[in-house]
Order: structure tokens, then C-alpha cells, then sequence
């Protein structure tokens, strides 16, 4: 797990916008607290993820079902006019889609039809797209410094654990995974 995400511009009293809270998702929350962000809000379909989200920092949490108005205006009202960055961590083109004059980061991928169509009108008004894997670190530069830091107590991944088990489940592990029992 990557909590630096050194490309994404991590600023302290800045405000961020996760769609998604996997693992992935959850480390985004780690990572902007580490790194001083003022405002997390955490955006997902599943509302008990959000424990764990309040737990680690998150400011919001937002369920797109429970809303009168599509997720980018409450947004935009919530913050009085956008946040500062969106990390889209759970590969839905349509989140990427409606990323207005601002920047995303599209961090994670779903298996099978993951295109992504863009206008040359939607960059030149102020979009930005960019992409991320191991958050634009070097894993054979970083592994050592994120052990360490995690040795040091800079950051918590153990709340992030929410099974313990044998190695000789791994099959039954993979599929709490893919179930997203986490």
C-alpha cells in the first residue's frame, strides 16, 4: 500500500474528494491526513464503509443514493466551489466524467471496458486527467522509506486490516477481497 501518493499534490490545508473506500480508497485518507489536508470528504455506495472512514479522518461522507442532486453540485455547494483535487479509486468512468474544470486522479481501474472518452473542449475549459500506479513512486526507491514510516507509527495501516488469516486460505482471502469484506 502506497500512502505518500507523491504526484498528487498533497498540500497541507487543502481539500480532496476520494470516490471509493477499498483499500486504495482508505489509503488516500491516511495519506492527505499525514500530509495535512483540511477537508476529506469520502464519497461511496456502501455506508458502512464510512466508520472506518470518520475513524481515519474523513470530514464527510457522502452516499450518492441518499442525495436530491448529483454528487458534483453537493460538492461544489458543500466546499462554496469545488475541492482542490478528486481521487477516483474505483475505476467508474462516469466519476471521471463529471470531474468539472478541475483535477482527477484516476487511481483505480475496474477489469473490462475501463475507456475513457475526453473532448478537447472539456481540457482546454480547465480539466485535468491523470493517472496514477503506486502513487507515482519507484518501489524499489520507496518500499525501505514506507516501512520505515510505517515502523515509526507516521501512519496506520492497521486499520486497514479487517481479516486475519492463514496463508493456506489465501483463496477464502481473495474472495472477501473481491467481495469487498475488508
Amino acid at each position: 500500500v502506497n500512502l505518500q501518493f507523491s504526484c498528487l499534490h498533497v498540500t497541507p490545508g487543502s481539500t480532496r474528494a476520494i470516490f471509493g473506500l477499498r483499500g486504495v480508497g482508505l489509503s488516500a485518507v491516511i495519506s492527505y491526513k499525514a500530509a495535512g489536508a483540511s477537508r476529506i470528504i469520502v464519497i461511496d455506495i456502501k455506508s458502512e464503509k464510512f466508520t472506518k472512514a470518520r475513524a481515519l479522518a474523513a470530514i464527510d461522507c457522502l452516499d450518492p443514493r441518499d442525495l436530491d442532486k448529483p454528487i458534483q453540485e453537493i460538492i461544489v455547494e458543500m466546499t462554496n466551489g469545488g475541492v482542490d483535487f478528486a481521487f477516483e479509486c474505483v475505476g467508474g468512468t462516469k466519476i471521471m466524467h463529471n470531474s468539472r474544470l478541475g483535477s482527477m486522479y484516476i487511481i483505480g481501474v475496474n477489469i473490462g471496458d475501463n475507456r475513457l472518452s475526453v473532448s478537447a473542449v472539456e481540457l482546454i475549459t480547465g480539466r485535468t486527467l491523470n493517472g496514477t500506479s503506486f502513487g507515482g513512486l519507484k518501489g524499489i526507491d520507496s518500499v525501505q522509506k514506507l516501512a520505515a514510516d510505517y515502523k515509526n507509527k507516521k501512519f496506520d495501516l492497521d486499520a486497514l486490516v479487517s481479516h486475519t488469516l492463514a496463508f493456506d486460505k489465501v483463496n477464502e482471502a481473495f474472495d472477501l477481497m473481491y467481495q469487498g469484506k475488508r
